[in-house]
């Protein structure tokens, strides 16, 4: 069976990278046997803790997408990143956000594999890990990674998100 193709635009885009996990090989995506659409769920298929799972959150800022990668042991602080970013409205986006800006439904956003780049936001909660899982393009996607490499791949900026 061929996997979805989300799932090939990640992968070729972690191998473009040179994207690496937390043992120095290549990042590859790897498909679970059910679809997590939590960072719980995520942590208990992958036997980690669940601030090592790096949720791919897309919000609308003011009017322009963002996605913050964010560790998956809180919550996004909105209006304290807002103030970080200079943004005056920052919000959840809707699905069809979502969907038009990374190509990829909620529960399954991808740091990268997007049809364009897009700003983004690295948790510095995340490099408290030296290995990190990330959404694979959808829901049963995943793919090991580290905090650098989250920052490298995505051009991501550090911020305290929480």
């Amino acid at each position: 069976m061929q996997p979805h193709p989300n799932v090939r635009a990640v992968q070729l885009a972690l191998d473009g990278a040179g994207a690496l996990d937390g043992s120095d090989r290549a990042s590859v995506v790897r498909l679970l046997p059910e679809a997590v659409h939590t960072a719980a769920a995520a942590a208990g298929a992958l036997g980690v803790d669940v601030g090592a799972i790096a949720n791919s959150l897309v919000f609308d800022a003011d009017d322009a997408p963002l996605l913050v990668l964010t560790s998956g042991a809180h919550r996004v602080d909105t209006a304290g990143l807002a103030a970080t970013l200079g943004v005056t409205h920052l919000r959840r986006a809707s699905p069809d956000f979502v969907k038009r800006h990374t190509g990829q439904v909620i529960g399954g956003v991808a740091p990268v594999g997007h049809p364009g780049p897009l700003r983004t936001v690295v948790d510095t909660a995340l490099a408290g890990y030296d290995e990190v899982w990330a959404a694979g393009g959808v829901p049963q996607a995943v793919f090991p990674t580290t905090y650098a490499e989250l920052l490298r791949i995505t051009g991501g900026a550090p911020a305290e998100v929480a």
